[in-house]
């Protein structure tokens, strides 16, 4: 009942390309395709870039002074 049809598809995207024009199209669809490609690759390069050393001793710094916190908080109770 309430799906919409296959000639109900058809009928929009008769109307999209009269409304668009097949060239303009062609061009969001390139347009998104290479968002969507830059996207990929941004995440890639980021998931196999290892941290770098200075990020590594301020995340060791952050790390150890909450484990001190922490057996303070031991230490007191």
């Amino acid at each position: 009942m309430g799906g919409i049809s296959i000639w109900q598809l058809v009928i929009i995207a008769v109307i999209v390309v009269l409304l668009f024009g097949t060239k303009k199209l062609r061009g969001i669809g390139g347009d998104l395709g290479g968002a969507i490609k830059g996207f990929k690759k941004a995440m890639k390069d980021e998931e196999s870039t290892p941290p770098s050393v200075d990020d590594k001793s301020e995340k060791s710094a952050a790390d150890e002074q909450k484990l001190n916190e922490k057996t303070k908080h031991k230490d007191q109770a």
